[in-house]
């Protein structure tokens, strides 16, 4: 990879990221309400997601994967269900739940990895993402073992440090309140957008 091919992925990967969409909306209601622990994992999850994407358009696998399509429908739909129980948890949680910072049993780390990764995997614009920019850059049939690793790299890079600026700015937002009244309202609000957060993932 060259450094202007690089350069291209990873400013077009950048503005993908950084838009609004379910993966925003549910990393930043979470951490809302319970800070940064647990971001890490729902992050990880998403990254390793792109990654696949990756490896699956380079493979020559998308295409595969998009005839595949009641499988992935699966997978979208599950981690749906599990944003649905986060945005019910949210609803439900009393009043001094946002300062707690400890991952729960029904919150763990494994869970909120596999719903990041489901999250990307059954969203068919990350694959669509995939094949549209890759050719226009990337000399796929060519492109080596190091290659591949160098734009997993940037996806790693990119995509970690966009969503660590939503999880920062998210962490300061929630330290802005302390008025349990508010601190509810926060919570039935973040409720809100995990659920939206899930209908968007539901309806791609």
């Amino acid at each position: 990879m060259d450094l202007v091919g690089i350069t291209v992925f990873a400013a077009a990967l950048a503005l993908a990221a950084a838009s609004p969409g379910p993966s925003v909306i549910a990393v930043i209601a979470r951490t809302l309400v319970r800070g940064r622990e647990g971001a890490a994992p729902l992050v990880l999850g998403i990254i390793l997601g792109d990654m696949v994407w990756l490896a699956a358009a380079v493979l020559g696998l998308a295409a595969l994967a998009a005839a595949l399509g009641s499988l992935f429908i699966v997978v979208r739909l599950a981690a749906a269900g599990y944003l649905l129980y986060l945005a019910w948890k949210l609803w439900t949680a009393p009043a001094h739940a946002a300062q707690a910072t400890t991952v729960g049993r029904s919150e763990s780390p494994f869970g909120l990895f596999l719903t990041g990764l489901g999250m990307t995997l059954g969203n068919p614009k990350a694959m669509v993402f995939y094949l549209a920019l890759l050719p226009t850059i990337v000399d796929v049939a060519n492109l080596t073992t190091l290659g591949f690793a160098e734009l997993c790299g940037v996806i790693v890079v990119v995509l970690g440090a966009v969503f660590a600026s939503y999880v920062t700015l998210a962490h300061r937002a929630r330290h802005l309140v302390a008025d349990t009244r508010a601190i509810k309202l926060i919570n039935r609000a973040c409720g809100s957008a995990m659920a939206g957060a899930a209908v968007l993932v539901a309806a791609k």
